[in-house]
C-alpha cells in the first residue's frame, strides 16, 4: 500500500518548518546560556563534558517536548530531510510530500537561527556560539564523517525499532529524546552532532560558514538509508507501518498508516 498522492498537506509543512525552527531557536538559547562568556550559568560550569550533558539534556528535551506535541504528532515530527528521505525511501512518504516537508525545514531551520540572532544579536554571533554552526573535530573530516554516519545509522535503527512495535511505540519520542541527549554528551567533539541537513545548513548560512558543509549532507542521509536497509532485510517491509515518530491515538494520518495496517491484518488473518 501506498501513501496518498492526490493533494498537498500544506499545515504539515508548516509544522515541520515552525519544529526545526523551534529546535534551533533552543540550541542558540542554551548554547548562549552555556558557552557565552557574559554567562553565569557558563562560569558555573567549567567542566566541558558537564557542560555537553547539560546541552544534550536541553535539547533532547526540545525534541521530546516537539514530537509529543499535537503538532508533532500531526506532521510526525520529522524535522530533518534524512528521517523524510528514509520514509519517502520505504514508500511512506509521498514524492510530492517529500518534497515539501524538506523545503519546509531548510527554511525552518534558517528561520529559527535568524530569529534569534536578530532578537539576541551579539550574543549569537560571538565566536563563542557563532550560530550554533556545526563542524568537524580536530579529529579531521574523515572522523566527522563517520560519527555522523554512525549517529544516523543508530538513531533511525531505534525510530525503525521502537515505533513499528505496537507495545513501545509510544516510547519511541523518548527514545529518539535520549539519543539525541547521548550524541551531544559524547560526540559532538568529533563533529558538533548534526545528523540534520537542514539543522546545519541554517547555521551555516548566517554564519557564513561552509567548512564541511557535505559531510552534514550526506553522512546523516546514508546512515539513515543503511539502517533502513537493515531493518526492512531483517523484518520485512510490511512491518513499516507509518512515518510518524508519535502516532496520535485519532485523527487523519497523510501516511496512510490505516490502510497499511488493515491490509497487514488481513495478511494475518488469512
Amino acid at each position: 500500500m501506498t501513501p496518498e498522492r492526490t493533494s498537498l498537506h500544506w499545515p504539515e509543512y508548516a509544522i515541520e518548518a515552525a519544529a526545526l525552527g523551534t529546535f534551533m531557536v533552543s540550541a542558540a538559547l542554551f548554547a548562549t546560556a552555556l558557552y557565552h562568556p557574559s554567562s553565569r550559568l557558563a562560569a558555573g560550569i567549567s567542566n566541558e563534558w558537564l557542560r555537553r550533558c547539560v546541552m544534550g539534556f536541553a535539547m533532547g528535551l526540545t525534541a521530546v517536548a516537539i514530537i509529543y506535541s499535537p503538532w508533532g504528532q500531526r506532521s510526525g515530527a520529522h524535522m530533518n530531510p534524512a528521517v523524510t528521505l528514509t520514509f519517502f525511501r520505504l514508500g511512506i512518504v509521498a514524492r510530492h510530500d517529500f518534497l515539501g516537508y524538506v523545503l519546509a525545514q531548510f527554511v525552518g531551520g534558517i528561520a529559527g537561527i535568524a530569529l534569534v540572532a536578530a532578537a539576541l544579536g551579539d550574543l549569537v554571533s560571538s565566536p563563542s556560539i557563532d550560530y550554533v554552526v556545526t563542524r568537524p573535530g580536530p579529529a579531521g573530516e574523515a572522523v566527522a564523517f563517520l560519527a555522523e554516519a554512525a549517529m544516523s545509522f543508530g538513531l533511525m535503527l531505534v525510530i525503525l525499532s521502537v515505533s513499528n512495535r505496537p507495545r513501545l511505540a509510544r516510547f519511541t519520542g523518548l527514545c529518539a529524546g535520549l539519543m539525541v541527549w547521548t550524541y551531544i554528551a559524547v560526540e559532538a567533539p568529533l563533529s558538533g552532532m548534526s545528523i540534520n541537513p537542514a539543522r546545519t545548513f541554517g547555521s551555516a548560512l548566517l554564519a557564513g560558514d561552509f567548512v564541511g558543509l557535505w559531510i552534514y549532507f550526506i553522512a546523516p542521509p546514508l546512515g539513515m538509508l543503511l539502517a533502513a536497509e537493515l531493518y526492512t532485510r531483517s523484518v520485512g517491509m510490511h512491518r513499516v507501518i507509518c512515518a510518524k515518530l508519535h502516532h496520535p491515538h485519532g485523527g487523519a494520518c497523510i501516511f496512510g498508516c490505516d490502510r497499511r495496517m488493515r491490509a497487514t491484518a488481513l495478511v494475518h488473518s488469512a
